[in-house]
């Protein structure tokens, strides 16, 4: 299989069957836009199950006395009241109280912690926080990180392992190690980027090819489709979760990016938490869902306009399967404007503003 000039593979693209249709670039690693039909690819997500690849995150492991201390001067939200064998979504930020970058943050326990973004600075800033003994080893070339993601993938799932995936065993944002599927041991947490139920798995590179060997046999009886760019930027726009460098940059705030939740300011002190209690009350954007009619074209980067006025800019719009076609946009905008049921205007053609996320908005079907 060939790859677009300059760009790498990850350790699953040498294993996706010829068909392919278009390649993108993601960290420059070579990622699948689509397999021809991205509606398809989008049904395996929320009906059936889905196959997604990110090996291309940055993966920190930081280890040594203190490891957990060091990751909890960063992190928005505190490292230390949490149990191992617990994942925390949150956010990353300097000094001045703007997003570096939104991550995951994996407690082994006090001496071991994974932290897994997009954002190469977050490695910089785990580096300068270390002390003493604490070690920040980038690893991303060490493992193959796949999603199974979809209503099916628990089921998928438990037919390769001894291990318990129930709900009760393995709950939302938790995670286990040496977990056995296909008979290779492996890091398993219940987490996506779909809103759907759905599993992330960390295993070797060398792993990779058995594995996907496995789920694809196992995967044909319940449905199962490798899933590109397309239709996961389908689901993740319907379910509200932000990406960097297109819903938030170098400039934004949490508060401006729907990561304010993730903030605990009782906390003890991190970095830019006393810039983030100035900034609090105050964001110059939110993000917002704008729907437009089926079809409409030009959307994404388009300025949004209210009254004549321009209040925002689109980052990124998809039809939506869930809103019967129609474009779905996510949007920074001006928060005063930010109002479901408003009318706007983008790239000619009228919208109309809607509750974020569109889809299952409490994540019942996550936590399921």
């Amino acid at each position: 299989m060939s790859y677009p000039e300059g760009l790498m593979p990850t350790p699953l693209a040498p294993l996706y069957a010829e068909g392919v249709a278009d390649w993108m670039d993601v960290f420059g690693f070579a990622i699948p836009v689509t397999w021809g039909d991205p509606a398809a690819e989008y049904d395996a997500i929320r009906n059936r199950v889905a196959v997604i690849e990110f090996s291309m995150l940055l993966k920190y492991d930081v280890t040594g006395p203190g490891a957990a201390d060091c990751v909890n001067r960063l992190f928005s939200r505190d490292v230390t009241a949490m149990k191992p064998g617990r994942v925390a979504y949150g956010v990353v930020v300097g000094p001045d109280g703007h997003m570096i970058d939104d991550c995951t943050v994996f407690l082994h326990g006090p001496e071991r912690v994974m932290v897994m973004g997009a954002n190469p600075r977050l490695g910089a800033e785990l580096s300068h926080h270390a002390g003493p003994g604490v070690h920040v080893r980038e690893c991303r070339a060490e493992f193959g990180q796949i999603a199974v993601q979809g209503p099916n993938s628990r089921a998928l799932l438990q037919g390769l392992t001894k291990a318990d995936l129930s709900n009760e065993s393995l709950p939302y944002y938790s995670f286990r190690t040496g977990v056995e599927i296909a008979g290779i041991p492996m890091q398993i947490s219940r987490l996506g980027f779909t809103g759907e139920l759905g599993y992330e798995l960390l295993l070797p590179v060398a792993e990779v090819p058995k594995l996907w060997q496995a789920l694809t046999v196992a995967g044909v009886a319940h449905g199962l489709r490798p899933v590109g760019g397309v239709g996961l930027m389908m689901a993740r726009i319907e379910a509200g979760l932000i990406m960097g460098g297109l819903d938030y940059d170098e400039n934004s705030t949490p508060w401006e990016c729907r990561m304010g939740w993730a903030v605990d300011l009782s906390k003890p002190d991190f970095q830019g938490k006393v810039a983030l209690a100035a900034s609090k009350a105050t964001p110059r954007v939110t993000v917002a869902a704008i729907a437009f009619p089926e079809g409409t074209e030009g959307l994404d980067g388009a300025e949004v306009l209210a009254d004549g006025e321009a209040v925002g800019k689109i980052s990124m719009a998809v039809p939506s399967p869930l809103l019967g076609g129609q474009m779905l946009a996510m949007a920074r905008i001006d928060p005063i404007r930010a109002t479901t049921g408003a009318k706007v205007f983008a790239a000619g053609s009228p919208g109309v503003l809607v509750d974020l996320p569109v889809h299952d908005p409490e994540r019942k079907r996550a936590r399921s």
